[in-house]
């Protein structure tokens, strides 16, 4: 499968916080000019690219002279602001070169959890496609607030494979792939070529944190190579301080790990709802009701659930989970948290009787949930 990339035609190309910044030390217009030329030979080729890129707040934290990433919210925004302006200069003139349009998509997760917006965003992005032009997304960080961060941009990336149906999901960051242990502490630790998406070990493999410049690590990447496969999309964890590393990658070069895709791809509406909704709260459901959801493509009913937790309205998006704390389906609900405890462990039959009138009869309809 070391042509993932050779036969792709949409790829989603996310670079890191430290290949553009220079670990920190503002804007490296040399590594953006070989992004762009990169990119642009990969144009050339009859590939669509997309470019997800980090660096803003680095590059605020460096023309504000701040030498370690804030914590407070409004600073980070400031520096997100002022750092934007010029991670966008930088690259349309880096691409300028190259006789290559670009375009800024600033996203929040808000724009992508509401449905009509989520498929503004699409359009907008297809539609930059069809004009030959390169869309540079970075995360809306100036106006989101904590609870709809996407929290780094691996996750972004991610989730814009899916919007836009990419075939290949490529995250360049500065290691040289996924390893059966962190190799800066185990030196016996062997790179992982090729591996598939959703396999629970990589998780566990994965762990520990990104540089003291970016908010990613590598068990980001393993989940948003995760969410990838949803859309039947595969990914690629390279160094981008490899060489020519994109051009290397489309003609087919083994470089850094593969994720294969083999999750059933999931329809638009349930990808929607897996990964782009935030949730507001949790119900634990007993075995008879996993069964039933699981094994007889059932819908949620009140009957199943044992316990509630969080403060949710009718229609948000909430985790089912089983006793043991694993998130085994997601859904949009029909009753508010309050009215929840109050039917929970009782037959459909007895809603009325309790709340005083009926919704639904289902706590969550089969048609607005999703298993994960």
């Amino acid at each position: 499968m070391q042509t993932i990339l050779k036969q792709a035609q949409r790829i989603v190309v996310k670079v890191g916080s430290s290949l553009v910044t220079n670990q920190g030390k503002g804007l490296d217009h040399a590594a953006l000019a070989r992004w762009s030329a990169q990119i642009t030979e990969l144009k050339q080729m009859g590939k669509e690219i997309i470019l997800v890129s980090s660096g803003a707040i680095a590059e605020g934290m460096q023309r504000l002279n701040w030498d370690n990433r804030p914590t407070a919210l409004y600073e980070l925004q400031a520096a997100a602001a002022v750092g934007q302006m010029g991670l966008a200069q930088a690259y349309a003139s880096s691409f300028c070169h190259h006789a290559q349009q670009t375009a800024q998509v600033l996203l929040t997760h808000e724009d992508l959890s509401n449905r009509k917006r989520y498929l503004n965003a699409r359009s907008t992005l297809t539609t930059l496609l069809k004009l030959n032009i390169i869309p540079i997304i970075n995360e809306n960080d100036t106006v989101a607030f904590d609870e709809i961060h996407f929290g780094d941009n691996d996750t972004l990336a991610a989730l814009v494979t899916n919007l836009v149906e990419a075939d290949v999901l490529v995250i360049l960051t500065d290691q040289p792939g996924l390893f059966t242990d962190d190799p800066r502490k185990n030196s016996e630790a062997k790179l992982l070529e090729e591996v598939h998406s959703g396999d629970s070990k990589l998780e566990e493999i994965a762990g520990g944190v990104g540089s003291h410049i970016g908010s990613g690590g590598m068990l980001t990447k393993v989940i948003a190579a995760k969410r990838a496969a949803r859309s039947g999309a595969h990914t690629i964890i390279a160094s981008g301080h490899e060489e020519n590393v994109l051009f290397r990658l489309a003609q087919g070069e083994s470089i850094g790990t593969r994720l294969l895709a083999r999750i059933p791809i999931l329809a638009a509406r349930k990808q929607w709802l897996a990964d782009y909704l935030q949730v507001r709260g949790t119900v634990t459901l007993d075995d008879g009701a996993i069964k039933a959801l699981s094994a007889d493509g059932k819908s949620l009913l009140p009957i199943g659930v044992i316990k509630v937790s969080g403060n949710f309205e009718r229609g948000e998006a909430v985790s089912c989970l089983n006793q043991q704390g694993h998130e085994i389906a997601r859904g949009l609900i029909n009753y508010s948290e309050k009215e929840t405890q109050q039917i929970l462990r009782q037959p459909s039959s007895e809603i009325k009787n309790i709340l005083g009138y009926v919704d639904e009869a289902e706590l969550i309809h089969r048609n607005n949930l999703v298993l994960l």
